[in-house]
């Protein structure tokens, strides 16, 4: 038998799934006294080289309201080509094709290594890939420089047959005509105008009137030839855009001394999205927003343009004196609906010092599944790096990246779907599988993922179902099938299914199996999503108590410990770092809002909630390396007491990456040392961190920050702010010499924290 640790790791590998509990208690009332709800982390397009797309359809259940795909937990009666369906027991015979199978030629469906199977569907038009960039003229000369470098640089790394098409933005709203050789042309709206889907598309000539006898017909780009106006293929207008790109000019209008630019990014938004919604519904697209400053004129506008009024913050918005905040957020979220029916994504690319107005703009890309990428400038290498990222290939050499996705949660009966937290928006499905009570986004079993890649990953929800008094039999199992349609980055439409199965446990006479079937890392992400997604409506100290009730309930339900008596307290291993995880996060800036801007931890949070298990885990508990010369590099605590004087520090908290040089380091490199041919040892020293921070910095998306400081340094910042702070100025007293240093901060430390946790958890009175 593996160990449970084996039995995780082989199903995140295969199915890409990670549950909470990976034995169920088999009724209503077990389920919720287990604290953690059932639910699990899932990335649909996880990458699996050994899992090539089979070319043909999947075979479904018969029954109108299941329609379940064929799996390997499936009943099969080879004589007589007939399978069972695990989720509804109807008996649906083989389709003709499969006439030949037996229990020694079995289809790969059947086979248990294929819980997770991937099909290519050959029916229906095949639709192009479809780039619509959106420019902020309202730069700096040198960072429009960079831009626009950056922009002709990724038409080479477009596949030839994508569209792509150019709207440009600054007081008024240009949509660039691609196909006309030699004279440049573009329709142009006013920034202050609010626009309906209708109105835009009749300006830009999209609105054809139908010929008669196609009106059944799906919607089609009604006249190739207007539509291609302005989206083209890259193939075709390769070099007119990219001289088109190379003359982008700042935009003309004078900005006043004392006054921001105007600029129109909610008009430009809305014609971008009126265009495809126009063009191409339902096809996959992506429009990419470059902005370099906040929206200031029109509908969606953040701020005015006076210098004088500072954009809002966190105090403001407390206070509820950011003005434009409300109705902004309203334009843009709806918007991002719109964009999110017909499966088209957007992205955005802020490169500012001041905010951008990120927080009114996320549901864009929160809802859609676009990025959203926060930097300094277009110049730096954190932007430019990031964006050649976006067009990175898989290892067949097609794009990391997939559109217009679509997915259903099945559940066998004795479970229901609660909801998801993710990239998604829900379609409504009702059905018998939909629980009442929702957690995240619910009431549907079926969302749309506008946009995927190979570590998109959403939480999801589960309720069992079955009563106190009539408890699921022993020895079942219940099963969940994950179904996921999408269109590929080679134009393919494909479906991918996972199914998984996990056993009934009677929470009575089987609590320790139970317990020792938590996945304490995924569960600390779940809880994580859970918290940042009620902090978005709620109050922060509120949703600080939430997390505390929940973690003390979870100590109390299976800690060993004596009535009243904190020193007695024990968790199991399965449970031992699941406090630790809490302590991190209730610091991190998902929750703490302190010292971060609004759109910073807008930022944070759009990448907490949809990267995959282990980067989730980075953020919450950042990973800290040591190097020294008293042996190889090795993690070590992240506490105070790991910073120490003849040691150098790397700590990833996937948003940074910070090298620290302890203090006797930092002398013996100022005094340059590593220069010198005797100290060659000290100068590999210096190296090593560096050899490995440059690791992380080539794979991770978005590329962190990268930020190289020492003892005293004003940057060190970072990691002090980050380390548990075991040793602070109020309890480091000058007589005895504890390794490490204090660190000035009124917060508490981990073991503080978990003092006060035991005695909450072993006090007769809560």
């Amino acid at each position: 038998m593996t160990t449970y640790q084996e039995f995780i790791q082989q199903n995140e590998d295969r199915d890409g799934v990670r549950f909470s509990w990976n034995l169920w208690p088999s009724s209503r009332l077990e389920a919720t006294r287990l604290v953690v709800p059932v639910s699990c982390l899932f990335t649909p397009l996880k990458e699996r080289p050994d899992l090539p797309p089979v070319q043909y359809e999947p075979v479904m259940c018969g029954r109108a309201n299941c329609k379940a795909v064929l799996n390997p937990l499936c009943q099969v009666d080879f004589r007589a080509k007939i399978w069972a369906c695990n989720f509804c027991f109807q008996r649906n015979p083989f389709p003709p094709s499969y006439a030949g199978i037996s229990d020694v030629n079995q289809p790969a469906e059947l086979m248990p290594q294929f819980s997770t199977i991937e099909y290519v569907v050959q029916r229906g038009p095949v639709a192009p890939l479809i780039f619509l960039y959106v420019v902020d003229t309202c730069l700096e000369e040198e960072d429009l420089q960079a831009l626009r470098e950056s922009l002709q640089m990724s038409l080479s790394l477009l596949p030839p047959n994508a569209l792509v098409g150019l709207i440009t933005f600054g007081r008024m709203v240009q949509v660039h005509e691609l196909s006309c050789e030699g004279i440049a042309k573009s329709y142009v709206f006013r920034g202050t105008k609010e626009l309906s889907s209708k109105q835009i598309q009749e300006m830009l000539g999209l609105m054809k009137p139908a010929v008669s006898g196609q009106q059944g017909r799906p919607a089609a780009p009604q006249d190739p030839s207007a539509t291609c106006r302005f989206l083209q293929p890259v193939h075709r207008v390769d070099m007119n855009l990219t001289d088109l790109l190379g003359e982008l000019q700042r935009d003309p209008w004078p900005v006043p001394q004392g006054k921001r630019p105007l600029r129109s990014t909610g008009v430009a938004l809305s014609v971008a999205v009126g265009l495809l919604e126009g063009a191409f519904p339902n096809t996959g697209a992506r429009v990419m927003l470059f902005t370099g400053g906040p929206p200031t004129q029109g509908p969606g506008m953040v701020v005015g343009d006076e210098l004088k009024t500072p954009i809002r913050s966190w105090h403001d918005i407390q206070k509820d004196n950011a003005r434009h905040l409300k109705k902004s957020s309203k334009y843009y979220d709806t918007l991002a609906n719109r964009t999110a029916v017909n499966g088209h994504s957007i992205d955005i690319y802020a490169c500012a010092l001041d905010q951008t107005g990120l927080l009114e703009m996320k549901c864009l890309s929160n809802l859609t599944g676009g990025h959203i990428v926060m930097g300094d400038s277009f110049n730096t290498s954190l932007f430019k790096q990031t964006f050649q990222r976006v067009f990175s290939k898989d290892y067949s050499g097609e794009f990391r990246m997939a559109f217009g996705g679509t997915m259903e949660v099945k559940t066998s009966r004795e479970l229901k779907v609660c909801g998801a937290i993710g990239p998604c928006v829900s379609l409504g499905a009702k059905g018998p599988s939909v629980s009442e009570n929702e957690m995240g986004v619910g009431g549907t079993s079926q969302w749309k993922v506008c946009s995927l890649n190979p570590s998109t990953t959403l939480a999801m929800f589960f309720e069992v179902v079955s009563q106190h008094n009539a408890p699921v039999p022993q020895g079942g199992r219940g099963a969940i099938q994950f179904v996921t349609q999408y269109q590929h980055s080679s134009t393919q439409r494909r479906i991918r299914v996972t199914t998984v199965a996990r056993n009934w446990a009677d929470a009575q006479s089987q609590i320790q199996h139970i317990e020792s079937s938590f996945d304490q890392e995924a569960s600390a992400v779940i809880m994580a999503r859970l918290g940042v997604f009620r902090a978005e409506s709620e109050e922060g100290p509120d949703v600080l108590r939430w997390l505390d009730r929940q973690l003390i309930r979870l100590c109390q339900k299976f800690g060993q410990f004596n009535k009243d008596d904190p020193t007695s307290f024990k968790l199991s291993e399965s449970l031992s770092l699941y406090p630790q995880f809490m302590f991190h996060l209730r610091r991190s800036p998902f929750l703490q809002v302190f010292n971060n801007s609004p759109d910073e931890s807008s930022y944070y949070r759009h990448h907490f909630v949809r990267q995959d298990l282990t980067q989730s885990l980075i953020m919450v508990q950042p990973m800290l390396y040591s190097y020294s010369f008293h042996g190889p590099p090795e993690p070590v605590l992240l506490d105070s007491s790991s910073i120490l004087p003849d040691r150098i520090l790397l700590m990833d908290t996937f948003f940074q990456l910070v090298i620290y040089h302890g203090e006797t380091i930092a002398q013996w490199r100022k005094a340059g040392y590593q220069e010198m041919a005797e100290y060659e040892n000290f100068k590999q020293l210096l190296q090593a961190p560096l050899d490995d921070a440059q690791e992380i910095l080539q794979t991770r998306f978005p590329m962190p920050r990268y930020v190289d400081t020492e003892h005293g340094g004003s940057q060190a910042r970072f990691l002090l702010s980050k380390v548990n702070p075991s040793q602070t100025h109020n309890n480091s007293n000058g007589w005895t010499q504890e390794p490490g240093a204090p660190i000035l901060t009124d917060d508490v430390s981990l073991q503080v924290f978990m003092d006060h946790l035991k005695k909450l958890a072993v006090s007769s009175s809560t």
